[in-house]
This record gives structure tokens, C-alpha cells and sequence, in this order.
């Protein structure tokens, strides 16, 4: 019986250790296989025009205001979009209760910094990295996209694009430090080995619909009006 039971510990740690072991292989795969496709600012400017400045969104506060995380990837794509990186953005977020707004505000905030309204696309159910970008492709019916996140999370949003059969390039938004950053970095491991999974198999995202080609007008996205400051 001692026998036995010391054998089932000992798999368990073995199994366990494989699974360790496994998870950071698919991490630094990941991030190996998609680190070249990082461009500066400047670079992705220089570059052809991409169909879109894909923005992925990351909470609002209370106030309806963003995330600092969330301000910098808008404020870089908004210099990008200045530079000519593109002539429309696509801000990809959560929207799916009426008392949860990621999209709206994210929208407001380029329109605020004069961006036209009719260049700004909304992605209403953008409730994760890999359905922001499956709905991209297939709603947004963009082929060659500029992704900007933070440089921790711009590696997976690249490898999920990459499987997608998007042509995409990422600017990092790291403009100032972020508190809570190492248990993002941790938790980023996990995130890396579950979308891995979720590119090699491809399921459908939450919602699909009607194509809205990104390069028609994005206030067809809009839900409510929009206003200049």
C-alpha cells in the first residue's frame, strides 16, 4: 500500500513537472517566434500603410476614464495614426453589459484628440485577445494590421495574428512603469499557453455577424453619439 502510494506521489510530481516544463516552453516559443515583428514607433510609421491600428482594450476605471495601461496604448496608436501609420484605428474591447464600456470610452478619447469619428471602428465584443483579433480578420475584414499593447502582451496578440493568417506587425505602449506588473508578467505565462492552444484549434469567438469592412465608415460601430470636447 506505502508502495503504492509513493508511486502515485512520485507521478504526480512528475506529471506536474512536465506540465511546468511544458508551459515555459510554449512561452518562450511565443515570444522567440514573434519578437522580430516588434517595430518602434518610428518604423511602423515609415512602413506600408496597414489597414488598421488594432488597439486592444484593458479596463476603465469606475469614472469611466482609462486605465493607464489603457491611455498609453491609445495615446501611442493616436501618434501612430498622426504619423500615417494608418488611416483608421479599431479599438477591440469589452462591451458586453450595459454597465461596462471598454470600446465607447477608448473611442471618445481618440475623438477627443481630433481624431475624425468615421475613422474610429468599434469592436463591441473584443472579450479577449484571440476573439479581438479571429474578429478582426472576419468582421473587420483587416489583412494587414499594426497591433499596440503593452510589449508584455504584444508577443501573444502577435502569435494569435500570425496563426490567424493576419500579416501583423506591434508597436509597444509602454510609456510609464505599471504597478502590479510582475503578477501581470506571471500571469502572462498562463495566457500565453491558453491562446497557443487557442490558435492551433480556432474556435469560433462569442459573437460573430455582419462584415464591417475597415475601410468604410466607422460610425456605423457607434452605439451612441459621439462628441468633441
Amino acid at each position: 500500500m506505502k508502495k503504492a502510494i509513493r508511486w502515485t506521489v512520485y507521478l504526480l510530481f512528475l506529471f506536474c513537472l512536465l506540465g511546468l516544463f511544458s508551459a515555459l516552453l510554449i512561452n518562450e516559443y511565443i515570444k522567440s517566434s514573434t519578437r522580430n515583428r516588434i517595430l518602434s514607433a518610428k518604423s511602423a510609421s515609415a512602413a506600408k500603410k496597414y489597414d488598421c491600428i488594432l488597439v486592444l482594450g484593458c479596463g476603465v476605471k469606475p469614472d469611466g476614464t482609462p486605465t493607464h495601461m489603457l491611455e498609453d496604448r491609445l495615446l501611442q496608436a493616436i501618434q501612430l495614426y498622426e504619423q500615417g501609420a494608418s488611416e483608421k484605428l479599431l479599438v477591440s474591447g469589452d462591451h458586453g453589459r450595459a454597465d461596462y464600456d471598454e470600446v465607447n470610452v477608448m473611442k471618445q478619447f481618440a475623438v477627443d484628440r481630433g481624431i475624425p469619428s468615421e475613422n474610429v471602428f468599434m469592436d463591441h465584443a473584443g472579450f479577449s485577445t484571440y476573439e479581438s483579433l479571429y474578429r478582426a480578420r472576419d468582421i473587420f475584414e483587416a489583412k494587414r494590421i499594426l497591433i499596440v499593447t503593452q510589449e508584455y502582451h504584444l508577443y501573444r496578440a502577435l502569435y494569435v495574428a500570425q496563426k490567424l493568417g493576419l500579416d501583423a506587425q506591434g508597436v509597444a505602449a509602454d510609456l510609464r512603469p505599471y504597478e502590479g506588473q510582475t503578477y501581470r508578467e506571471m500571469r502572462e505565462i498562463l495566457a500565453r499557453d491558453k491562446d497557443f492552444l487557442y490558435a492551433a484549434l480556432q474556435p469560433k469567438p462569442t459573437y460573430l455577424g455582419d462584415p464591417i469592412p475597415v475601410s468604410g465608415n466607422g460610425d456605423i460601430t457607434n452605439d451612441i453619439k459621439q462628441t468633441k470636447e
